[in-house]
């Protein structure tokens, strides 16, 4: 009885259900067909074990493969800063940026306990967003020699602008399928929302359910038209002031 309850309920409501969904999905394709797409490139770098003068042992020392970890942590801020970023954009003026969109289209990683750093810039041309990444990664390799007097900083993969890399961005069919979920829901839960606000008595089943009383008589709605049998016949005159006087004879 549940089930056939809230069933009702839904087909009540089903043309606020519809409306909602399809005002929804409509607004978010349109929307969503207007966006650029954005695309993401990205480039790695090592930093590795710095060789002291006449130590020519190829083992790995412990103590320094831990400080190039820790030493991650400067260099992803370090990359970010205003000098590293000028010098990108004035070292590179066909990119056709400043310091502050390579600010916002920047963005450094690094996976725990590796010494792996991933510059990934983000872009409406996958081929500029590659170039931007492949830009600082190669000013900050050459600035950091300076900077901190390192030379431990090498380029393991430049990405390329030729690859074509996919969108990071949502498609039109992926946002207007989520909003069509959404819609859905959110019409039902309005729909139960207006049904539990609506405190009025339709049909028989609801004064049962709520006095408890079996119904007698129920009287229906009655029409103008209804009034009129199909033996009368209707009459009119004009009234002393113009107006139309309707008799009705039996």
């Amino acid at each position: 009885m549940e089930i056939q309850r809230y069933w009702s309920v839904v087909r009540k409501r089903l043309w606020l259900i519809a409306l909602i969904t399809i005002v929804m999905c409509t607004a978010v394709g349109y929307y969503t067909t207007q966006q650029k797409p954005i695309y993401q490139a990205a480039a790695k770098l090592m930093v590795y074990q710095s060789e002291a003068p006449g130590n020519t042992s190829s083992a790995p020392d412990a103590g320094a493969i831990n400080s190039n970890i820790l030493l991650i942590k400067t260099f992803k801020q370090l990359i970010l800063t205003p000098r590293i970023l000028e010098k990108v954009a004035a070292s590179y003026p066909d990119l056709h940026t400043s310091a502050g969109e390579l600010a916002g289209k920047i963005g450094i990683s690094s996976v725990s306990e590796t010494q792996i750093m991933t510059v990934i810039a983000t872009d409406g041309s996958y081929a500029r967003a590659a170039n931007m990444a492949n830009a600082v990664s190669k000013v900050f390799q050459s600035e950091i020699r300076t900077l901190m007097n390192l030379n431990n900083v090498s380029v393991l993969n430049w990405a390329d602008p030729e690859a074509g890399g996919g969108r990071i961005s949502s498609g039109p069919a992926k946002n207007v399928a989520i909003a069509f979920v959404l819609s859905i829901l959110i019409g039902i839960a309005l729909a139960f929302l207006l049904d539990h606000m609506d405190d009025s008595v339709k049909t028989e089943q609801e004064v049962r359910a709520k006095l408890g009383l079996p119904l007698l008589a129920d009287v229906p709605r009655i029409r103008n038209r209804d009034l009129i049998g199909p033996d009368d016949s209707e009459r009119t005159t004009m009234g002393a002031r113009g107006k139309p006087n309707v008799t009705m004879d039996a």
